[in-house]
């Protein structure tokens, strides 16, 4: 007789079997998937690693004040994933370096076991503090990063300069001072010389500023930088910016904030000085009619800044041989007192290399602006240029220019409306195509920068009066105004490309 229990027996006993056989088919399928994923990644001793670079290189570093982070990546040019035993620092726990491994940190700066697929890359941050130092000069600090995998042993070299410096944060200088120049000062906060106070800057002072940091003056300011040492005013980032590399950061307008020359009866000397990449330049923004600061620029270079160069109101101002270059608004901006520009370059070529919006479509590189409430106003310019990107870059905002007291001679102004005024003597106006300077704009990929001497065919060449260039015989280059015959107009004078 037949049994429904056997039957039952039966399909139990199947069901188990299959249980036993799903198990063992799983086994086997992790199995080889383990023995699978461990011949993905390569054994052999001759595949290497290579890198984006083989040295990485930080600019100078204040000491004590760490650095920003420089990068390099690892690449696993080979067909099969890599996994990297161990990434350390040669010096270990000694080492003035600090590592960031894709995104991770080590208390050690010791990684283990890092895999890169095939064809893939993996970051390496790399940042460092160098220790303050009774030395002067820029120290060198080095390391290197060591990779060890599969019996191989590769290395990426560090190295990074530091600078010691004087600090200043938020300094009042109540007496006359004048500062040192064996280091730089870096600048926290405004940096303010007192009423009637004067703050000298000897040949080679280098004044280094921080974010939103300023040289507020009510007193004076005496500058006595040289030819060979001239006095440096700037930012304080000394690296490249990311976003834009290899751009240096001193290239980028808005590092710090700028001059400010603030007293009535200021008497301020500025020579053989480099104002540069700030919001603004020299600011004068003097609202008494009675009683004029005066300035004197002798020898300057005054570049790249978010709005003005040179604001002069109220002020009695002399620019000699200098070059007032490339801002978002106005590069200079008169109104009110006797002003005179000899031998000097003003030119608008702004790159808007900054983080904030830009005006410089809107604006000429230079504005007289004659009003009512400044002082009586005169301006002269002599073997001036004066240029930029738009067609108008000299305006007088005057309604009776024909009565304005000023003199413009041998110079070239870009400007498509002539001034038919009698002011205006030996002018070469602006024509079109005209090419002015060598290098009127930031070339990224030829890494060239902007270089305002005038071109081989500038029609600012031998424009200028001998009479007034003998008087300034040394261009701001140091080349002779008349190495060449005539002079030029402008600070610089024509030179061949083989004497560069």
């Amino acid at each position: 007789m037949f049994s429904f229990g056997i039957i039952a027996s039966f399909f139990n006993d199947l069901k188990n079997l299959k249980q036993l056989l799903s198990a063992v088919f799983v086994g086997l399928l992790l199995f080889n998937f383990s023995s699978c994923q461990d011949e993905l990644f390569t054994t052999d001793p001759e595949n290497k690693i290579d890198f984006s670079t083989d040295t990485l290189t930080f600019d100078t570093i204040f000491t004590s004040l760490g650095s920003t982070t420089e990068k390099f990546l690892i690449y696993n040019n080979n067909y099969r994933a890599l996994r990297i035993g161990r990434i350390s620092l040669a010096k270990g726990t000694s080492s003035k370096f600090r590592l960031n491994v894709d995104g991770a940190i080590s208390a050690n700066n010791v990684f283990t076991d890092l895999e890169i697929s095939a064809r893939d890359s993996m970051y390496v941050f790399v940042e460092t503090t160098i220790d303050t130092s009774d030395d002067n000069n820029p120290v060198l600090i080095e390391d290197s990063v060591i990779f060890e995998f599969n019996g191989n042993k590769q290395q990426v070299l560090l190295e990074a300069f530091g600078q010691n410096m004087y600090l200043l944060k938020n300094e009042v200088l109540k007496a006359n001072t004048t500062f040192k120049n064996d280091k730089p000062y870096l600048i926290y906060g405004d940096l303010v010389v007192d009423t009637a106070k004067t703050l000298t800057l000897p040949a080679g002072c280098r004044l280094y500023f921080h974010n939103n940091s300023n040289l507020i003056v009510y007193g004076n300011l005496k500058t006595e930088g040289t030819f060979n040492q001239p006095v440096e005013m700037r930012g304080d980032r000394l690296d490249k910016v990311k976003f834009i590399d290899p751009v240096p950061y001193n290239y980028v307008a808005g590092q710090w904030g700028g001059v400010y020359l603030l007293s009535p009866n200021g008497v301020h000397n500025i020579k053989n000085t480099n104002i540069t990449s700030a919001y603004v330049g020299i600011y004068s923004p003097n609202t008494d009619r009675d009683n004029l600061p005066n300035i004197t620029i002798e020898n300057c270079r005054i570049h790249n800044f978010v709005y003005y160069g040179i604001v002069a109101q109220n002020t009695n101002l002399t620019v000699t041989n200098s070059e007032i270059s490339n801002t978002g608004s106005y590069t200079v901006y008169l109104s009110g007192g006797k002003h005179v520009f000899i031998q000097s370059t003003i030119a608008n070529y702004y790159a808007n290399n900054s983080f904030e919006p830009s005006t410089r479509d809107k604006y000429p590189a230079v504005l007289i602006m004659g009003l009512q409430r400044t002082a009586p106003m005169q301006t002269e310019f002599s073997n001036c240029i004066v240029s930029g990107t738009i067609e108008n870059e000299f305006a007088i905002a005057s309604r009776f220019i024909k009565d304005y007291k000023g003199e413009f001679r041998n110079s070239y102004i870009k400007r498509t409306i002539k001034y038919e005024q009698t002011q205006f003597q030996n002018i070469r106006w602006y024509q079109n195509g005209d090419t002015i300077f060598k290098q009127a704009r930031f070339d990224y990929e030829k890494k060239k920068y902007f270089d305002f001497t005038p071109d081989s065919v500038s029609p600012a060449r031998q424009i200028a009066d001998p009479s007034v260039a003998s008087q300034y015989p040394l261009d701001l280059n140091g080349r002779n105004r008349f190495s060449d015959g005539l002079p030029d107009a402008g600070c610089y004078e024509w030179r061949p490309y083989n004497q560069y």
